[in-house]
Parts: C-alpha cells; structure tokens; sequence
C-alpha cells in the first residue's frame, strides 16, 4: 500500500492542492518501510488525482481538501483521509493503527495563502 500526505515542511497541508509536495509512504503488514518526497507538480483541476494514481498510490492524507478533488480521487480508486494534522509520518502511523479517520470536511473557501478559508 502506498500513502501520499499532502505536507508543508513535514507537516501536514492544510489543503492537498497547494501543498509544498508529498510525501510518500510504502506500507507493508501495517509498517512504514520507505519515505519519500515528491514535490507538487502543479495545481490543475483535476490532476493530481491522477498524477497521485500513477504513482500507485493508495491513500491521501490532507488537512483539507474540495469536493470535486474528493470524487476525483474515488474515481481513482484513491481513499481520502481529510481533517489531519501535525507530522506527516505521525498522521501515516495515526491511521495505520486506526486513530485517525476522515473528517469528510470539504473546503469551499481558498485564502491567497493556499489555506482552507471554510470546512
């Protein structure tokens, strides 16, 4: 299983769209067994549910997320676990040992830093 969390200096994101990039766990019997950092190619409407997919992704945690990017990732056969926060590798640990859980909150409002204005 490969886990994507949207993360801001290692934290995580509080919108997956304009994230500084992902970080990127392999998971195997419910470990971390790799890490990695892919910078954010871009914020498109509608890419990065499939950018992330090519990537093998399985799962991604963000702090927030829209409506739109949500359905786009179940379109892409891609679980999102929105409404987390804190250290991208402590929210990866959090829900592999089932302590963390979507919110379901959906951003409606973008200031210009990037942040979710509304959830």
């Amino acid at each position: 299983m490969k886990i994507a969390v949207a993360t801001e200096n290692a934290n995580v994101s509080p919108h997956f769209g304009h994230c500084e990039g992902f970080t990127m766990f392999d998971v195997e019997n419910g470990e971390i067994k790799a890490e990695e950092f892919v910078a954010n190619p871009g914020h498109q409407p509608g890419f990065l549910p499939v950018f992330l997919g090519e990537q093998g992704v399985n799962i991604i945690i963000a702090g927030g997320m829209g409506e739109r990017a949500q359905m786009l990732f179940a379109q892409n056969s891609i679980e999102s676990i929105v409404g987390a926060s804190g250290s991208a590798k402590e929210a990866v640990s959090s829900y592999l040992s089932g302590s963390l859980s979507t919110t379901g909150a959906v951003c409606k409002e973008h200031s210009n830093s990037g942040g979710c204005g509304e959830h």
